[in-house]
């Protein structure tokens, strides 16, 4: 009797699993959400999940190999159809949820079947996101919201919403937030478009007027928002800034590409050098996020999604900031202004469009300057920025 040899290193177990995945169901013969539906249950998702919801409970960086190895045979990924719920919404109630949500939620957030949005920004509390003031009441086993949120990513595509909310306004601000899952088709929750510079609606504001939902939607306890949170917005650091492209590849290929594209006489030293520098920044980068990777342990992303999350958006704006410089004139065609609800968030058809898309690339997921205060204070150990509301009531701090 010949025994086969068992996979003995995390890394021999999850190539075993990829390799039964790629053959019992062969990307480009098999629908996208029937394939992703089989790396969900082969434990493909997230591979740190618990077995039983993605995940295989291995080390966070082998996701990178099954990726891989997913896109090269032909294989969806579920961040182009799902970004927000794949990269911030799956993660959250992974750590926080229940296992009945887990059990209800994270397969159809995987294979796209649901779609998922974060509710966290407010008019008047985007960096300052602990001030938010969009109300939860308690009301037997439900609760009763009523605010607004803004700068809400597929909210228009979205089946569910991650929504934090103020259920204790006597706590100190950061003590008396809660998170929910909510209904996005629930009555009393309205959707209204945000047009952008690029002419697309991506974005969206949302109205909750008597919005009810069960206590059982809870993630976490009352008052466990902030953490709640935190886990979500590391995570999103990590989806926006941490990717790993190939080297040369993404943004950077679009800059060398048109460079090797002008004329002779218009390819001089000096502007040979300025693309050589940023094409250098950009393999920093992604060198930096392959350490970040390797230094990740299971659970949430530590500050070091901060460092890829500020540099990439920099970066992304200084690359087609030359892009549309080298282009000349034809950096000004735009093309059709039509408003548009995309599909997907941050897409791009040409150069143009990735030029204005950028410029939300040092807002969106925490600005540029709360990712400096960030690595100031939890990477470097620098004093913390002045906080005259810390130990205050959010009833009592002063607001516009």
């Amino acid at each position: 009797m010949t025994l086969t040899a068992q996979p003995t290193t995390e890394q021999e177990r999850v190539d075993a699993a990829i390799d039964d995945l790629l053959a019992s169901h062969p990307p480009r013969e098999t629908k996208a959400v029937d394939f992703l539906g089989a790396q969900f249950d082969a434990g493909l998702a997230w591979v740190h999940f618990d077995e039983g919801f993605g995940g295989l409970g291995l080390s966070p960086g082998l996701q990178k190999t099954v990726n891989e190895r997913v896109l090269d045979a032909g294989g969806p990924h579920a961040a182009y159809r799902n970004p927000i719920g794949y990269g911030m919404c799956g993660p959250t109630v992974a750590v926080w949820g229940s296992e009945e949500q887990k059990r209800r939620y994270l397969r159809p957030l995987f294979t796209g079947e649901e779609i998922w949005c974060q509710l966290f920004s407010e008019p008047g509390a985007g960096s300052d996101f602990a001030g938010l003031a969009a109300r939860g009441v308690r009301d037997g086993d439900e609760w009763i919201v009523n605010g607004q949120k803004v700068w809400t990513t597929l909210a228009h595509l979205s089946r569910w919403g991650l929504l934090v909310v103020r259920t204790d306004p006597e706590a100190v601000k950061h003590a008396g937030l809660t998170t929910f899952v909510v209904d996005m088709t629930a009555p009393g929750v309205e959707i209204r478009p945000l047009r952008q510079i690029t002419g697309e609606a991506e974005f969206n504001e949302v109205y909750f007027t008597d919005t009810r939902i069960s206590d059982a939607e809870m993630l976490g306890t009352p008052g466990d928002g902030w953490r709640v949170s935190l886990t979500t917005l590391m995570n999103e650091r990590v989806s926006i800034g941490g990717s790993i492209a190939p080297k040369g590849s993404g943004a950077i290929a679009d800059l060398v590409k048109v460079w090797n594209d002008l004329p002779d006489d218009h390819r001089d030293a000096a502007t040979r050098d300025k693309v050589v520098a940023l094409w250098s920044r950009a393999e920093v980068l992604r060198l930096t996020n392959i350490r970040a990777n390797q230094m990740r342990r299971m659970g949430d992303p530590g500050p070091e999604g901060s460092i890829g999350k500020m540099a990439s958006a920099d970066l992304n704006k200084d690359i087609y900031a030359a892009v549309v410089d080298l282009m000349g004139a034809d950096g000004m065609l735009y093309g059709s202004y039509e408003m548009v609800r995309p599909e997907t968030a941050g897409s791009a058809d040409t150069l143009q469009k990735a030029f204005l898309r950028a410029r939300a690339n040092s807002i969106e997921g925490g600005t540029s300057e709360v990712m400096r205060n960030i690595l100031g204070e939890r990477v470097l150990g620098l004093p913390g920025d002045v906080r005259v509301d810390r130990d205050v009531a959010w009833s009592q701090v002063a607001r516009n």
